[in-house]
C-alpha cells in the first residue's frame, strides 16, 4: 500500500433533512478522480483506504455515508431519524458530492456493501463512471441477506442459536433482522447494547474461518462505530436496501462500456462468490478474479490485486 497521506481538502456536504456528509480529498489535485465507497452499511471511512491510490496519479475522494463516521447526525444516537437514510439518498449524496467538487467522471472503488452502492450508483449514472474496482462483490439481494442471517447458520449452529436467542420469540414474527433493527433503536441503552453485541458476535462468527484478518472485525470496533454500523446495517437489510429483488443484476447492461475489475475471496462465507460470478456473466466489460487465499476480510494478495488494478487504470489515463 502507498504511504499514509493526509487530505488537502475536506468539508461537510449539506445532504438535506438535517444530514451533513463528511468528505475529504487527498493525492494530486490534478490527478485522475476516484471515489472510495465504504462498506457496512455504516462502517465509515478509515484512513487506510487512502493508501490504495497512487497519490501522484489520483485525486482521491472519500466520504462517510449518512449517519456514520464523521457524518452527522450519527446513527449511534437512537434519536437520529433514519427515515431519509436509504440507498437512493446515498446515490443522491454521491451525485451532490461529485457536482460540488466539479468532477465530470470518476473511478469507483469499494467492496462488500460498498459494492452494492457502487453498482446502484453506476447503473443510475453510467455516464459519470470511468472504471470500477470491487473487492468483495455483493448486490444485497434478499436471497443474499437470507443467506448471511440464516442460511450460513448450518456452519455455525451454536453461534446462530445465540444470535437467534437475542430476540424474544414473539418479536421475530416479521423477521429476525427487522427485530434487531427495533432493538438497536430501543430507548433503553442496555437493550441497545446487548443487541449490538449479539449482532456483532454473529458477524464475527461467520468470518471466523477466514485465513486473514483480525478475529473480531465487528466486535472490536469502538462503541459508537459499532452501534452505528449495526443500526444502519439492520435498517438497510430489513428493507432489502430499497432495491427490487435482483435489480442490480437485471440492470447490469447499463454498465456496458465501463471497464470493471471484480475480485472475490474464495473463502468468503458471508458473500459466496456465486454472486460475483453472476455479475461477471451479465457485465461483459468486467473481469472476475477469485482470490484463493482470501475471504470477506481480504488478504495480502487481494490488496496487491486491488492496487495493481488501480495503478493500471491510472497508467491508462496517462495516455
Amino acid at each position: 500500500m502507498y504511504p499514509p497521506i493526509e487530505p488537502y481538502d475536506e468539508g461537510m456536504l449539506d445532504a438535506g433533512h438535517g444530514n451533513l456528509v463528511h468528505w475529504e480529498v487527498c493525492g494530486n489535485p490534478a490527478g485522475k478522480p476516484a471515489l472510495f465507497v465504504h462498506g457496512g452499511p455504516g462502517s465509515g471511512c478509515g484512513t487506510g483506504a487512502r493508501r490504495y491510490f497512487d497519490p501522484q496519479r489520483y485525486r482521491t475522494v472519500l466520504f462517510d455515508q449518512r449517519g456514520c463516521g464523521r457524518s452527522t447526525p450519527h446513527a449511534s444516537d437512537p434519536a437520529t431519524d433514519l427515515t431519509h437514510n436509504t440507498t437512493h439518498e446515498l446515490i443522491r449524496d454521491m451525485e451532490r458530492l461529485r457536482e460540488h467538487l466539479g468532477i465530470d467522471r470518476w473511478l469507483l472503488f469499494g467492496g462488500s456493501w460498498g459494492s452494492t452502492l457502487i453498482l446502484a450508483y453506476a447503473e443510475s449514472h453510467p455516464e459519470r463512471v470511468s472504471e470500477i474496482v470491487i473487492s468483495g462483490v455483493t448486490m444485497t439481494r434478499r436471497s443474499e441477506i437470507d443467506w448471511l442471517y440464516r442460511g450460513v447458520a448450518r456452519f455455525f449452529p451454536e453461534a446462530w442459536d445465540r444470535f437467534r436467542a437475542g430476540v424474544p420469540g414473539n418479536a421475530r414474527d416479521d423477521g429476525l433482522i427487522a427485530a434487531y433493527a427495533r432493538l438497536v433503536s430501543d430507548p433503553d441503552a442496555a437493550v441497545r447494547e446487548k443487541a449490538v453485541a449479539d449482532w456483532c458476535a454473529w458477524e464475527d462468527a461467520v468470518l471466523s474461518l477466514e485465513p486473514s484478518g483480525g478475529a473480531n472485525p465487528y466486535g472490536g470496533l469502538p462503541a459508537a462505530a459499532r452501534a452505528a454500523l449495526v443500526r444502519l446495517a439492520s435498517h438497510y437489510f430489513a428493507h432489502g436496501a430499497w432495491l427490487d429483488e435482483g435489480q442490480l443484476l437485471r440492470d447490469a447492461g447499463r454498465l456496458a462500456g465501463i471497464p470493471g475489475v471484480l475480485l472475490h475471496g474464495r473463502h468468503d462465507l458471508s458473500s459466496p462468490h456465486g454472486t460475483a460470478w453472476e455479475l461477471a456473466q451479465a457485465w461483459p466489460d468486467a473481469r472476475l478474479t477469485v482470490v484463493d487465499d482470501a475471504g470477506h476480510k481480504g488478504s495480502d494478495t487481494m490488496r496487491e490485486l486491488v492496487i495493481g488494478a488501480l495503478d493500471r487504470f491510472a497508467r491508462q489515463s496517462d495516455h
